[in-house]
């Protein structure tokens, strides 16, 4: 065989190889196409079912069922699907997530009065009377700390949605707060025994080139003149070198 020959023979199975290779390729992304599309699949409508068969049908679906909360339903009975989301109809691909809300039945319990208590024994009296605790604030408040000061539902409400009961907490009566004066223009040094002999703390120093003037005068100040400062307030300056 010629070297022609033999170059035209290779030149015909490069070019079969590569022909093969587009077909594969071709294949391939036509398969995962049709792949994906074909795990597509239609949101059933889950409202009114119990949760175990809405786990059942997102399961046989290739669905994710999660359980996002529960409350009270005077619609539907406890452990039905009260909601969904996304709803029904919706397309989806498998493995994506289902959130539900789950009905307890029609509210049984009257809100008790917590207010008064501390946060471990309004949680006690919730629990006892088939409720939870949900969220739990606390903010500065005049008199005993960790006393409940406000909820949500009110007492003695019987129209409630949700189990949970949420908290506002008393903190204890609020740390004072100062106005901060203004120190620009004045010696450093001078600001420095006024600051530290109320209480305070001088943080950071930084020295500024300035063209002529009196030296260690405070240029700015940090926190500004006219801020409300705290017992724990830390003073920055910067003054001319």
């Amino acid at each position: 065989m010629s070297v022609r020959d033999r170059v035209r023979s290779l030149f015909r199975l490069f070019l079969l190889f590569t022909v093969l290779v587009a077909v594969a390729l071709l294949t391939a992304i036509t398969t995962i196409r049709l792949t994906i599309h074909g795990r597509q699949e239609n949101m059933p409508n889950l409202v009114g079912t119990s949760l175990e068969a809405a786990q059942r049908v997102t399961s046989g679906l290739g669905l994710e069922l999660k359980v996002e909360d529960k409350l009270y339903s005077s619609q539907y009975a406890a452990n039905q699907i009260a909601q969904q989301m996304p709803p029904a109809g919706t397309r989806l691909k498998m493995g994506q997530h289902v959130h539900v809300l789950v009905s307890l039945g029609p509210p049984t319990v009257a809100v008790p009065n917590l207010m008064g208590a501390s946060v471990r024994a309004a949680r006690i009296t919730a629990i006892q009377r088939g409720l939870t605790v949900g969220d739990v604030a606390v903010i500065p408040w005049a008199g005993e700390a960790d006393q409940v000061v406000a909820q949500d539902p009110p007492p003695a409400t019987a129209d409630v949605r949700s189990p949970a009961v949420n908290l506002l907490v008393s903190g204890g009566d609020a740390p004072p707060t100062y106005l901060c004066p203004r120190f620009i223009g004045q010696p450093l040094t001078e600001v420095r025994r006024v600051v530290e002999k109320n209480g305070f703390k001088v943080d950071q120093i930084i020295p500024v080139v300035t063209d002529g003037g009196s030296k260690g005068i405070i240029l700015t100040q940090s926190p500004p003149a006219g801020s409300k400062i705290g017992s724990d307030a830390v003073f920055s300056f910067q003054v001319t070198q």
